[in-house]
Parts: structure tokens; sequence; C-alpha cells
């Protein structure tokens, strides 16, 4: 959380700060489950949502969407700091907003996960506005977080109408190719009741109508399709087997090279030696 915030110059700076959170905490899993506003300060990031890939510097202002799935890289600059502010927009802190300030809602056809937002001066200074109220280590009072939500919400409302049929849909994802819809998104370390959510399956439903298109359970070709993508990125690419194997979906290193050595005979070091 945020230690300490000071105005100087124009421009909000940030002492030994990783992040600034307004809102509920969202969870480091692939799958995002609420709206968020993210400004940039300090680092770089990189994020791929198993279609596109998306890159942002500091200054830069983005929604990430809910319901969507990615993968984040963070890099810290030439000073070794990485420093956000992300503010969360939930759904039960919008269907308020919403009951307070009505606003026509239609079915929106964008589908990126991230959204970038342009500089104004009202974007420029809410940021700025957050300054007083973090000091000696103390978060911001939960009414004034409320508040400030608020704002930042009309002021995106404000300079981007389309907005709220992206913030106002509070329908579940409707039911898609399965077959398009898993081989693009196969390398995301998430469970079957996300997949099956996210494909607008309940998991029974999710399940059947694997095996009917797949021919087999999804945990079976989930390791063979994630084992099969690390073949070829240590054999074709020279990508290390370390950083290859949290990629493809993998949580722990020894027991993808178990899973991997079963699969294909060799152990990802030995086949990355032979290339």
């Amino acid at each position: 959380m945020i230690n300490f915030i000071k105005v100087k110059n124009s421009e909000v700076k940030f002492n030994n700060i990783q992040s600034c959170h307004l809102g509920p905490e969202i969870s480091p899993e692939q799958f995002i489950p609420e709206h968020f506003f993210l400004y940039l300060l300090n680092g770089s990031m990189k994020a791929f949502d198993g279609n596109r890939s998306y890159a942002m510097n500091p200054g830069d202002y983005c929604i990430a969407r809910k319901n969507h799935l990615v993968r984040y890289t963070k890099y810290r600059d030439q000073h070794d700091a990485f420093e956000k502010i992300i503010i969360t927009l939930d759904e039960i802190f919008l269907k308020n907003f919403l009951y307070k300030h009505p606003t026509s809602v239609e079915k929106s056809e964008n589908d990126h996960s991230f959204l970038f937002i342009e500089e104004d001066l009202l974007i420029k200074n809410f940021i700025q506005s957050l300054a007083p109220y973090y000091q000696g280590g103390q978060q911001i009072d939960q009414t004034f977080a409320d508040l400030k939500r608020e704002e930042l919400l009309l002021i995106l409302l404000k300079n981007n109408p389309q907005l709220a049929d992206i913030f106002f849909n509070f329908g579940i994802p409707e039911k898609i190719n399965l077959e398009a819809f898993m081989n693009r998104n196969f390398r995301f370390n998430i469970s079957l009741e996300r997949f099956a959510f996210l494909s607008g399956r309940s998991l029974s439903s999710f399940k059947r109508d694997f095996q009917k298109t797949f021919g087999t359970n999804p945990g079976s070709w989930l390791k063979r399709k994630r084992l099969a993508e690390a073949y070829f990125q240590i054999s074709k690419n020279n990508e290390k087997p370390s950083h290859i194997y949290l990629e493809v979906g993998f949580e722990d290193l020894s027991h993808f090279s178990y899973a991997f050595k079963k699969e294909f005979g060799l152990t990802p070091t030995e086949v990355a030696a032979k290339h």
C-alpha cells in the first residue's frame, strides 16, 4: 500500500511506494474479476490477453476490463522503481453509481482487455488530488476513497461516454466457440471453473462440450497442449525451461520438468541442449 505522496512542481511524486489502491484489492490471478483504473508512474508493463499484446509506460492511464484473462510482466525503471495507482471499480460500486447517476447502456462491441485513456486536465488534476489523503503511512479513509472513486468515474464518463456500455454491463459472458477459446487461452493458469465461466458455460456443460470438441477431458488436454507449446518454444525459439514453464501455465518448475520428461522422454534441459 501507499506510504507517502507529495506534489511538487505540478507533478505527483512518490517515495518508497509500490502501489496505491482505492477500493477492493485485485487478485494477482490472471483472471480480472472487476474493472480497474490503472495509472503508471514509474517503470513499465507489458500484458498479453491470449490475442493482443499491450504496453504501458509512465504517464499512461488505462482501464483493465472485468472478465478478461491477462498475463502481466512488470519492469522497474533505471532507479529500480515500479509505482502505480490502481482504483478498483467493482460491481457493487458501479451499481450504486448507476442508481445515483442513471444512464442508458447499450451492448459494446469493443473486446479489448485494456482501454487506454487520453490524458486531459481533469484526469491529471484527479491524480494530483490524491496526494493530501496519504501521509505518515496512513491509508485513505473509506468514505473519501468512495468519493474519489465516484469523482474518477464521473470524469471518465464525461470524457468517454461509451465507457458506460462497458462499466454497466453486469451480464455474464455469452456462450462462445469452445475450440477457438481454448486454443487462444490454454496458457493461462486458471481453474476449470474460470474457463467454463468465460466460455459462457456451467462447469458441467463445459466438461461435456469439451469432451465432444476435443475427444478428451480438459485436464489432460491442457497438460498436453501446454507441454507441446513448451517443447516448441524450447526447441525452436531457444527459450529457457526456467522461463517458459510459467508462460505455458505451469506453477512449479520441478513438476513441469517431470511432466515434460514423461511426455517426451527427455527433460526440458536435454531438449534445450540438443537444439
